[in-house]
C-alpha cells in the first residue's frame, strides 16, 4: 500500500527550486497522485496557473505550454 502524500510535503519540495519558477506555484493532491509545479512568467503573466483540470475535474495535468 502506498504512503499518503500531503500537500505540505509537495509544497516543501517545490520550495527547493523556487529560483527556477519564482512567479507561481500550483499543487494538486488526491489519494493516488500528487502534482506540483513552479512557473516563470515570461509571457501571459496573469494566466497559466497549473495544475490544469478538464471540465469535470476528473483529469489533472502539469504541462509545458511552450509553442513549438
Amino acid at each position: 500500500m502506498a504512503k499518503p502524500v500531503f500537500e505540505r510535503e509537495v509544497r516543501d519540495m517545490l520550495h527547493g527550486y523556487t529560483h527556477r519558477g519564482p512567479d507561481d506555484e500550483g499543487v494538486y493532491v488526491a489519494p493516488e497522485v500528487a502534482l506540483g509545479m513552479r512557473r516563470l512568467s515570461i509571457i501571459d503573466l496573469k494566466a497559466g496557473h497549473q495544475p490544469v483540470a478538464n471540465e469535470d475535474g476528473s483529469v489533472w495535468v502539469v504541462l509545458n505550454g511552450r509553442n513549438l
